[in-house]
């Protein structure tokens, strides 16, 4: 008998599911699109209801699509955009507020606050992050402060607080388990990276009370059964933030392991090992806990790169669609100089600059739509680059030799060409880009008995691709000096004046 496993992928531009076979053949798909709200420049909310009832709906069409019953599930995987934070009442469901999403700037004067104070050093010993409103636990003080009545709700245990994973299981479990798994509870900003326990002395200073955060179990843990939602005991056994669950498909299973992510944001990954692994601009995270073994990891956060090419389709309208990139930016053999820093949201690791905002640098008369277009693609090669010199660039010993990738955009041979150009080493493809997906759902596979080892799930990775440098290192390194030329002329652009 065929065992199936659904993979819930809940992401910042669409909700997704995946229907796949134990021999890890996708049977069944759905997928819909998420409506984005933008209510002042550099804020971006999504709608909680509107989550849950897309993915409900994408749920329905991946097993329509594998003409297959929930019952017919032997267990369910579940990734989500991690650092996105919301409220919601604990007796009706409503939340009090729309979620606030990961790369939204609600909360900088949250955490300006909080380092002004003198929590900044303590924040980075404690969780490993560098104080920043990209995380979880800002968002959910700024919901605290913006609704009316709402801390003192808090404090009455009449709300919950939680993460896109929270917020999904506990409605698909019909409410009956309110908890987030660890790796995604290690970018809240509210988990101690070494105890992997809510730190009460943080909460204290951000006056988020502890009752209504939800309970930290690991990656393969229990989270509870589907029944109530779709009237069958299939369990999710398996849950990773979006980053981690690429880690994981991505088979990178041992120390100095790594992958880049190219979707909405970029993410570049290392497997750090049984140890946290602090580097400056990178930090450090829980790459997941299996069966009571904890795997570290360091990460380097950009939070545009999907959507660089996103702003050019639907903003500048320059491409009718993302891949039609490729083909814009083979059309000419350079920039001419221009570089295009998509600091829309401010500069993430390893710059962490929220005052950032984006530029097009260095245009002339002769400046066509097609260097700018260029000029996108380029700029998700160069900002990896600052990542990967800043990971290892500091003595720890570990090197890279490749740099696995995965992503939407990872289907552009421009790009994965450039990007091994750039940085002077091996670019490897998989036959499979859906790594996040894959690593949610082939961890519930593990959780649920169905793989029996890591060894198992690493033969089921296989190459599409190997890109080779071929730039000559000169040349390479003069087109990134004048990227971080450009990035220097985008700093504190929109820092208030004093």
């Amino acid at each position: 008998m065929t065992r199936y496993i659904l993979g819930i992928d809940e992401g910042t531009t669409s909700a997704r599911a995946f229907v796949i076979d134990e021999d890890t053949n996708v049977v069944g798909f759905g997928q819909a699109e998420l409506t984005q709200h933008y209510p002042q420049p550099g804020w971006i909310e999504h709608n909680p209801k509107e989550i849950l009832a897309t993915q409900l709906e994408v749920i329905r069409a991946a097993l329509r699509d594998a003409n297959i019953q929930p019952s017919d599930l032997s267990t369910i995987g579940l990734t989500n955009q991690r650092e996105t934070a919301l409220v919601w009442d604990k007796e009706t469901g409503e939340p009090i507020y729309n979620a606030v999403v990961w790369a939204s700037r609600h909360s900088t004067p949250v955490v300006e606050k909080w380092v002004a104070e003198g929590l900044g050093d303590l924040i980075q010993e404690r969780t490993g992050l560098i104080p920043d409103a990209y995380y979880s636990g800002s968002k959910i003080r700024w919901i605290l402060d913006k609704v009316p009545g709402a801390q003192a709700r808090a404090e009455a245990g009449e709300l919950l607080a939680g993460t896109i994973d929270t917020w999904l299981i506990w409605n698909l479990t019909g409410r009956t388990r309110f908890v987030t798994e660890v790796s995604n509870g290690s970018r809240t900003m509210m988990m101690n990276i070494n105890t992997l326990d809510w730190d009460d002395e943080l909460l204290g200073h951000y006056g988020i009370p502890r009752r209504m955060l939800p309970e930290i179990i690991e990656s393969n843990g229990d989270f509870g059964s589907v029944e109530a939602t779709f009237g069958s005991d299939v369990r999710i056994t398996g849950v990773l933030g979006d980053q981690q669950a690429g880690l994981f498909g991505q088979a990178a299973y041992r120390k100095g392991l790594s992958k880049m992510t190219y979707g909405t944001a970029g993410v570049l990954n290392i497997n750090s090992g049984s140890e946290v692994q602090p580097i400056p601009g990178i930090t450090p995270s829980v790459g997941w806990k299996v069966n009571g073994e904890v795997s570290y990891e360091v990460e380097g956060v950009l939070f545009s790169q999907g959507k660089t090419m996103q702003w050019l389709r639907d903003d500048l309208q320059l491409i009718h669609a993302a891949p039609d990139s490729e083909w814009y930016a083979g059309q000419v053999p350079s920039t001419d100089g221009v570089y295009l820093v998509p600091a829309f949201t401010g500069l993430a690791a390893p710059h962490w600059d929220p005052h950032a905002r984006a530029a097009i640098i260095g245009m002339s008369n002769a400046t066509s739509r097609l260097h700018v277009i260029r000029a996108g693609v380029e700029s998700m090669v160069y900002q990896t680059r600052d990542m990967v010199e800043a990971a290892y660039d500091h003595g720890n010993g570990v090197s890279l030799d490749e740099l696995r990738v995965d992503g939407g955009a990872v289907k552009n041979n421009l790009l994965c060409q450039l990007q091994a150009d750039i940085l002077g080493i091996p670019v490897v493809r998989p036959k499979n880009s859906e790594a996040t997906i894959f690593g949610a759902m082939l961890l519930a596979g593990l959780g649920s008995g169905i793989y029996a080892s890591f060894d198992e799930l690493e033969a089921k990775w296989a190459v599409d691709r190997v890109f080779e440098p071929d730039m000559d290192r000169a040349q390479a390194d003069e087109m990134y000096d004048g990227w971080l030329r450009a990035v220097e002329l985008t700093k504190g652009w929109a820092k208030p004046k004093a």
